[in-house]
């Protein structure tokens, strides 16, 4: 049975954001070969959002003090792109990588489903 998922981040600076979740954010890694970098992410859930627009995906990190997490990452030099605010489901902000893609990282106030 399926035991797992794989994020893929798709980048114009693949190494600069390789280096960005090896360096800033200091995920545990496997090189699979070439620089190849794969991170071991911490849990994750899915959820499932409807839309009226084209079919999408994004990627939120979720963390426990966003307030503590957004501090520590400006001090790393991450570039926020959207102020801190509230949520119906979270305290939520997002971030640029250093290719230019956008990170979404927000304090849950939903039920954890890593919790069960």
């Amino acid at each position: 049975m399926i035991n797992g998922a794989h994020v893929v981040v798709h980048s114009r600076e693949p190494e600069a954001d390789r280096a960005f979740f090896r360096d800033v954010l200091a995920y545990p890694h496997v090189d699979a070969g070439g620089g190849w970098l794969i991170f071991r992410l911490p849990p994750a859930e899915l959820a499932v959002h409807p839309t009226d627009g084209a079919p999408a995906q994004e990627l939120y990190l979720m963390c426990e003090d966003v307030e503590a997490a957004v501090h520590a990452l400006t001090g790393r030099g991450v570039e926020f792109t959207q102020p801190l605010t509230d949520a119906r489901w979270g305290r939520v902000t997002r971030f640029r990588l250093p290719g230019g893609a956008e990170v979404g990282l927000y304090q849950p106030r939903h039920p954890r489903a890593v919790d069960l």
